[in-house]
């Protein structure tokens, strides 16, 4: 009984107040645009670019030493200058530090060789090389890939519904899923590598699922009020998305000490599954609703 007193007032204010809700991630939408905006116009870019997608040398050195100091020392001496700790999963141990610049190899390897006082051969560590117009053509084809991407995701969400409101409304969940998790992962300064943009066409399949079952469940089920097709919707939707997220938060915890390219595709999950719930319970299903019940009337 307490729990049905409960259902029914959550009804009664998201009756009232569906359409205000709009206003949240509308405004939110539009602080984000802004954002990327002025982020644009200050580094030419819609991200930050690593030396996978600017081109550059990375070199992997299996020695202990001070990150930090590292970057100090040598930061003056090469360009865009950038160091990350790999450790043991077990023990936490450091066991190797990868050091990349957008500087050539060879000058690489002789700031290094000079800092460190001993040569780099094949033993103690590892050279990686990306040519810039390469780098630059991959990071293109990896934008037009989630372009077409998105495309398609668009074009069979409208054979599905083929209704204008609905259709749009799962687009631009999908959208703003995307957008809102590309504009925080800019203001926590991620430098992004070609995995990473891999994770955000990973992320419009996470992003289509829940919105396409609870557009599903309110349009093409008439079983029951409008209210209680979308809390069923949300019950199984919100189940989908947090094992999702559960999953993916365990794995982030267990390769964030020993693999970079995962630890960026499991951080842009994490982010954009936060953002899926906020925008299919509130973006989507007001929209639905609001739609729904005009077209009833």
């Amino acid at each position: 009984m307490e729990e049905e007193n409960k259902t029914n007032k959550f009804e009664k204010f998201h009756d009232r107040n569906y359409k205000k809700l709009l206003l949240i991630p509308a405004l939110l939408l539009v602080l984000c645009f802004v954002y990327v905006g002025i982020f644009y116009s200050i580094n030419g870019d819609f991200i930050y670019k690593d030396i996978s997608l600017t081109g550059g040398t990375s070199v992997t050195i299996y020695d202990n030493l001070d990150a930090l100091e590292l970057e100090q020392d040598l930061g003056s001496k090469l360009e865009n200058v950038g160091i990350r700790v790999v450790y043991d999963l077990v023990t936490q141990e450091q066991k190797a530090i990868i050091f990349e610049s957008t500087s050539e190899g060879d000058v690489v390897r002789d700031v290094l060789e000079e800092y460190l006082g001993y040569k780099l051969s094949s033993e103690n560590s590892s050279f990686e090389f990306t040519g810039s117009s390469l780098s630059e053509s991959f990071y293109r084809q990896l934008l037009i890939a989630i372009l077409f991407a998105f495309i398609f995701m668009a074009i069979v969400v409208f054979i599905i519904f083929r209704t204008f409101v609905p259709s749009l409304a799962v687009i631009i969940s999908a959208f703003a899923d995307i957008f809102m998790t590309l504009t925080l992962v800019n203001i926590l300064g991620i430098q992004m590598s070609s995995a990473g943009i891999v994770a955000f066409l990973m992320l419009i399949g996470y992003s289509v699922d829940t919105d396409i079952l609870l557009t599903t469940r309110i349009l093409k089920r008439h079983e029951g009020s409008v209210n209680e097709r979308m809390f069923g919707a949300f019950k199984t939707g919100i189940t989908m998305t947090l094992t999702s997220l559960l999953a993916v938060v365990v794995a982030l915890f267990v390769v964030r000490s020993f693999s970079i390219v995962l630890t960026q595709i499991f951080t842009i999950l994490v982010i954009g599954l936060c953002f899926d719930i906020f925008n299919t319970w509130i973006t989507n299903a007001s929209i639905i609703k609001w739609y729904v019940r005009k077209k009833n009337k």
